[in-house]
């Protein structure tokens, strides 16, 4: 990864702020699960995201309630979806990237309201019918989940 990628999160500035980011993808409220997009360097195929947790997200209130943590699955999800921002920025604008396939989970921390997360996706193969990213969900210093997640390009039209 390139030195910018591992640059301190606080030192960055808002690349693709939420309305640009509801432009890209075709997620809408409760599922759209990226903030802002921090970070962006297509010749590395690197992004990274961020979301804010809140005691406000929809999931809490039933996910734990008296003890509140961030679905897996939506932690994923989260990471997924900053991937499909990097295949939309690579110039894959009339297809949507949709998850195939996810290897190598592991969740690490809990996620909690309060927490800012940090989400971490690099390229590792992106073609015209689909490809893989490697990604991670940290919390400051430290990884709360990783996965290498799968995608196929499918157009707007036959979803």
């Amino acid at each position: 990864m390139s030195q910018k990628f591992d640059q301190p999160v606080s030192d960055r500035s808002v690349v693709l702020g939420a309305q640009e980011i509801e432009k890209i993808l075709p997620h809408r409220y409760p599922f759209l699960l990226v903030d802002k997009i921090i970070f962006l360097n297509l010749e590395d195929n690197e992004i990274i995201g961020q979301k804010n947790i809140t005691i406000n997200e929809h999931f809490f209130q039933g996910h734990f309630p008296s003890v509140p943590i961030m679905p897996g699955v939506l932690i994923l999800e989260a990471l997924a979806q900053t991937g499909g921002i990097l295949v939309h920025q690579k110039g894959f604008t009339t297809k949507i990237a949709v998850l195939l396939n996810i290897t190598e989970a592991r969740f690490r921390r809990p996620i909690v309201p309060g927490d800012v997360v940090d989400l971490y996706a690099k390229g590792l193969y992106i073609g015209n019918k689909g490809g893989k990213i490697k990604a991670k969900a940290m919390v400051g210093k430290i990884i709360a989940a990783e996965a290498e997640l799968s995608f196929a390009h499918v157009d707007k039209e036959q979803l």
